[in-house]
């Protein structure tokens, strides 16, 4: 299946290997890397590959093209009036997610064997539940940013998107030479947050929990409130710094510029007490996982947002309500599709230890599997 949205810019570059996408914030060599916005529809070509394009090269992967996201990577739905919104294939009257929404399309509609994302505040695991696909924000750091936009982030992560776990793991061994999969462990505990969530999500996920061969334990993660609130008022501090000159830009779209401008209104004050939370929730999730092999809980609290809802910025920001409290801490998070219900997908996301990216893999190979 095709669709003119999911790429911004058609390549053809590198081996025999794999077909793959890059995110049009991932610079390509002789390319503009353009960010899904109108205000940088002039940009000049690319002068270097970012490392992970360098990576996918040394590998024999063949590059196919740069693909469209939301503008800026500052929205979760995915939506762009300039760009156009990608199709989600398998749900074509929901939203595909973003702000990778063009990478999770690819791979949902098989152009591309895998592509990859970045995620600042969900922005690999919420397109991957909208698509139906699995999608891993890795450690934080673990995976080079250098040659991605923006340039400086304490949140953002580069990561892939594929159809199953295995793949997902083959491209990491490309991304990161540190990467060695492995088996799941005898007998494994995975702790369940307590969550408030849509009854329809709630039985697909609890069906889940009751298929998959993996004990599970109640537990409280009583933090995640704040570092919802935290993870958003540093997102906005450091998009504001990299982005802020455009806040009066006719060329950018409404829905960015209100967020930036929103943005503007963060303190310092706002970003030190955002620092505390992120050091208390850090150790609170550490802790955990002391206690058990991962955290289980669906990726989002309710279903995908339809076409027309997705514009509603309150309910957009909603979805973000599981997955943004694991960039403030850094923790490995992965989104494996549950069966389709009522005409969208729901996503399961499983979070591990910091730096245990591969067996956070092999854990969630038996939710896969189940």
């Amino acid at each position: 299946m095709e669709s003119t949205s999911i790429f911004v810019e058609r390549l053809s570059l590198g081996g025999d290997g794999a077909h793959v996408a890059v995110k049009d914030t991932i610079d390509v060599a002789g390319v503009p890397t353009r960010a899904g916005s109108r205000a940088f529809a002039d940009a000049p070509p690319a002068e270097c590959n970012a490392a992970v394009v360098d990576a996918l090269l040394a590998a024999g992967c063949r590059i196919v093209g740069k693909t469209n996201l939301h503008e800026f990577a500052y929205g979760v739905t995915g939506i762009n009036d300039y760009t156009g919104t990608p199709l989600n294939s398998r749900f074509p009257d929901r939203v595909p997610g973003g702000s990778s929404s063009g990478s999770a399309a690819a791979v949902a509609a098989g152009l591309v064997a895998f592509a990859l994302g970045t995620d600042t505040g969900g922005s690999i695991r919420v397109p991957a539940a909208c698509c139906g696909v699995v999608g891993l924000k890795p450690t934080f750091g673990r995976v080079s940013r250098a040659g991605v936009m923006p340039a400086i982030s304490s949140l953002d992560c580069v990561g892939p998107f594929a159809r199953d776990v295995a793949t997902i793991e083959k491209a990491m061994s490309i991304l990161d030479p540190h990467f060695a999969t492995t088996t799941r462990g005898s007998d494994p505990m995975v702790g369940v947050p307590m969550l408030e969530m849509d009854n329809a999500v709630r039985a697909a996920f609890d069906a889940a929990l009751r298929a998959a061969p993996i004990r599970h334990v109640p537990v409280t993660l009583a933090g995640m409130l704040d570092a919802f609130a935290a993870g958003i008022a540093i997102i906005g501090a450091e998009t504001w710094a990299a982005l802020g000159s455009y806040a009066t830009s006719e060329a950018i779209g409404e829905d960015v510029r209100a967020r930036l401008l929103a943005a503007q209104q963060i303190t310092p004050d706002d970003i030190a007490g955002a620092e505390r939370i992120r050091a208390n929730f850090t150790a609170e999730v550490d802790a955990l996982l002391e206690r058990v092999d991962a955290l289980v809980l669906p990726t989002m609290p309710e279903p995908t947002l339809g076409l027309d809802a997705g514009r509603d910025a309150r309910a957009a920001l909603r979805v973000t309500q599981f997955v943004r409290p694991f960039n403030l801490s850094g923790h490995p998070a992965i989104s494996v599709p549950l069966p389709a219900r009522d005409g969208y997908s729901v996503g399961l996301q499983l979070v591990g230890r910091r730096g245990a990216d591969a067996d956070l893999c092999a854990l969630a190979h038996a939710f896969e599997t189940a």
